[in-house]
């Protein structure tokens, strides 16, 4: 009888934490910026590591150190792979259309098989209407200018 009224209530102290929540408010953005910093520390180090490698072969390289800094490199090699297969299918699909028409049609194509359609559709438009915004304002400009403005203008958010 003893021991059933300890488990008992045992199980009561530990049953709230087996149904806490993710971090709120504060906490959830300061665990963004965490992950964000470290990201941009990885992509630092990606990038020295590729320095002197120009398109396709920097491109690898960099999709290659990236995972390699991921948790289960294997799996973000693996979706890294899917992904270049999905934009290949979706630039096939959009063939023959251009400016809006073409950026909607991508847009389509890469959230067709999306968890949330609606939600990855609307992130998709925001890239447009941002890449659009850096378009504008380095309109005119060439070579190591246009370089330099496209950096300063995509780091802002």
């Amino acid at each position: 009888m003893k021991l059933a009224a300890i488990l008992a209530a045992a199980l009561c102290l530990t049953a709230g934490s087996a149904f806490a929540q993710a971090p709120q408010g504060a906490d959830k953005d300061a665990a963004k910026a965490e992950m964000r910093q470290k990201m941009k520390g990885a992509y630092d180090q990606a990038q020295k590591t590729c320095q002197g490698k120009t398109g396709p072969e920097h491109r690898e390289c960099m999709r290659h150190e990236m995972c390699a800094q991921a948790k289960d490199p294997k799996a973000c090699e693996e979706r890294a792979e899917k992904m270049k297969g999905e934009v290949r299918e979706a630039r096939e699909a959009c063939k023959g259309k251009s400016g809006a028409e073409h950026d909607q049609c991508m847009v389509q194509q890469m959230c067709a098989d999306a968890k949330d359609k609606a939600a990855c559709e609307t992130r998709g438009k925001q890239r447009i209407a941002r890449r659009e915004e850096i378009r504008e304002a380095c309109k005119g400009k060439q070579g190591d200018d246009l370089k330099a403005c496209i950096r300063e203008h995509a780091g802002k958010k």
